[in-house]
């Protein structure tokens, strides 16, 4: 398994436009997982933080469907902060990467696609456990 942030990835997400406005879908040809869980952030009070974990195994896609945020991706040795803010573009987070959601904007909503269902044991909360979890993985 080799996890670097580099490798992380803005994925598009095809639209459709009429008169009437545009319409983005999101399928499992967009994303390169099973989507198994859809959830969102809104009302996110100023100066607060959201995410500060790392997942073992499940993937993610991250899309700001209005206003914006900023990502904060870590991996053993890098970070790296990613503004999402285009509702038609999406980050996708792969297994073992930290990361941090802040600079919410007032009305700032984040869309998060996932490929697992919650499960607690996924989880990696602490960044000191995460870096440890990793050296373990030989990555």
């Amino acid at each position: 398994m080799i996890i670097n942030i580099e490798d992380l990835e803005i994925l598009d997400v095809p639209k459709i436009h009429d008169p009437r406005g545009t319409l983005a879908v999101i399928e499992n040809d967009v994303v390169p997982f099973e989507i198994k869980r859809v959830y969102y952030l809104f009302d996110v009070p100023s100066g607060s933080h959201r995410g500060g974990h790392a997942h073992k195994g499940l993937s993610q896609f991250l899309i700001a469907l209005s206003g914006s945020f900023d990502v904060l991706v870590k991996d053993a040795s890098k970070e790296k902060r990613i503004t999402l803010n285009n509702p038609a573009k999406g980050l996708l987070i792969t297994p073992c990467i930290w990361r941090e959601l802040e600079n919410f904007s007032s009305g700032a909503v984040c869309l998060v696609v996932a490929s697992e269902v919650y499960k607690e044991e996924d989880y990696i909360s602490d960044f000191t456990d995460y870096l440890l979890y990793l050296s373990e993985q030989k990555v």
